[in-house]
């Protein structure tokens, strides 16, 4: 019998029986009950974890049977037809809804101490509900869902210098290759580091709205974290399909979300190199016959072994009948079928569009199964982008700046070429140089005055302009990086 959730409870049991004895020193606690105690805590996890979908299969009960057994928390000849027939898993997935008294106390002892046993806590309470996931040939979508809900509870709740992520920057933006660059060199950048996955998660959390978004990035990376431990262990994985379609209209973080998930794949292995190559249609598409499937090649071999990005993929489908676009689906649905342990592809742009082009295509819809759609953004989320903008550029607005900021972004309609992200730095350089002409008039400016931005700087400029980003410029730049990536809110989740 796989070994796997053995292991893992003994590990949970022996690091977080640890940390409870460094919280009790200076007391009379006995150290014996504090493992015991860790090891309850896996029980109740574990079995938590189990209950998450309902089905408590044969493979999850006898590998819970085989963990806990020579702990005395199951009798030894218990099968898993007794375990159904018990209270011992039925509604145990109520526990993982609520911090448990064991975690709080660990938490307040950080905050005491200024140490990082929650912390501790929580990668090892992860790294259990993974392998416990692990334990079926394919987890459920609920109990994937359990545990990012799970890793959200616990996050909220630990101190902020221990849930601090040390890559909350993430690496040089020179590590994304724009098509330009791909076609000149023909030869994929050297790999990237791997990252710690929370990590990367950490920094997804942080960027401006997006929830739906990152729920789905969250529960992919449970799903891969899962097979990538069946892998490991030499279990048999379903496989699945890793490439994706991103909807939504311009300046809504895709490129952004992209580079995370072309991280969080080299984090997991699932790629050897971790670069994001993005590419429109007029890197694929040749003017003349039998040249577009040679370019299409050229691409696909500059991004082997990271993520291509296929911006306003849909514009293939948009040609007359000497039109190459459709001879390039076709050589990209080669390339992706040659390359589909190497490589991950993503198609993106406009909904209504790119629904058309999946459904165009059966080698597509085959493929390319899942959607991830990018809303536009609430004004609110605007105002906050706008503030990082200007933040870069070091600039503040004012409370009634702000006011004002979203009263002007609640005056554009959303729907098809909204800018979002890019609205926001429009609004920033029309607002600059509104408050420049102010500034001209006025003697001896203060530099609180020069770097703040006033409700006339903001009033003043029309409403209304052209929302839809050039082409290629997907997401609005925050400070410091691409002109490709929409900001960050580093600050929180």
């Amino acid at each position: 019998m796989d070994r796997g959730l053995a292991d893992a409870v003994e590990r949970y049991s022996n690091v977080v029986g640890t940390a409870l004895k460094e919280a009790a020193v200076g007391t009379s606690v006995d150290g014996k009950k504090l493992d015991r105690d860790a090891t309850v805590e896996a029980f109740n996890l574990s079995c938590a974890i189990i209950d998450a979908d309902g089905r408590h299969t044969d493979d999850e009960l006898w590998a819970l049977i085989a963990a806990f057994a020579r702990h005395d928390l199951l009798p030894g000849a218990a099968t898993p037809n007794d375990l159904r027939g018990s209270t011992l898993i039925a509604e145990k997935r109520a526990w993982i809804t609520e911090p448990s008294s064991l975690f709080m106390t660990l938490k307040q002892v950080d905050e005491r101490r200024n140490t990082v046993l929650a912390r501790t806590y929580y990668d090892e309470s992860m790294a259990l509900a993974h392998t416990v996931a692990s334990l079926d040939r394919y987890p459920s979508d609920d109990e994937l869902r359990a545990i990012v809900e799970f890793r959200r509870l616990l996050l909220d709740r630990i101190p902020t210098r221990a849930s601090a992520s040390a890559g909350a920057e993430g690496p040089d933006t020179k590590s994304t290759t724009s098509d330009t660059e791909a076609e000149s060199a023909n030869v994929a950048p050297e790999p990237l580091p791997a990252e710690p996955l929370e990590d990367l998660l950490a920094e997804l959390d942080g960027l401006i709205g997006l929830d739906a978004v990152k729920e789905e990035v969250r529960l992919l990376s449970a799903l891969l974290q899962v097979q990538k431990l069946r892998a490991d262990r030499g279990l048999p994985v379903i496989d699945s399909n890793k490439h994706l379609v991103f909807s939504g209209n311009p300046g809504t973080g895709k490129t952004t979300v992209a580079r995370l998930l072309a991280r969080i794949y080299r984090s997991l292995e699932i790629v050897e190199r971790g670069h994001l190559t993005e590419v429109d249609r007029s890197g694929l598409v040749a003017g003349f016959v039998g040249q577009t499937a040679a370019k299409v090649a050229e691409v696909f071999e500059g991004a082997d072994g990271g993520v291509l990005l296929i911006d306003e993929a849909y514009s293939l489908i948009r040609g007359g009948e000497k039109d190459f676009g459709r001879e390039a689906i076709d050589a990209i649905v080669k390339q992706v079928e040659d390359r589909r342990d190497s490589m991950v592809v993503i198609l993106a742009g406009y909904p209504k569009e790119m629904a058309e082009l999946v459904g165009a295509n059966p080698g597509f819809s085959s493929r390319f199964p899942k959607t991830i759609a990018f809303p536009d953004y609430e004004s609110d989320e605007l105002v906050a982008i706008l503030k990082l903008i200007a933040g870069g550029g070091h600039y503040e607005l004012t409370p009634e700046a702000e006011e004002a900021a979203a009263a002007w972004f609640g005056t554009h309609e959303r729907g098809h070429g909204f800018g979002n992200g890019r609205l926001a730095r429009n609004l920033f350089e029309a607002a600059v140089a509104r408050h420049a002409t102010r500034l001209v008039e006025v003697d001896d400016p203060t530099d609180e005055q020069l770097t703040t931005l006033e409700v006339e700087d903001i009033a003043a400029v029309p409403s209304g302009q052209d929302d839809a980003a050039p082409s290629g410029q997907d997401d609005a730049a925050r400070p410091g990086q691409d002109e490709g990536d929409p900001p960050e809110d580093t600050t929180s989740s």
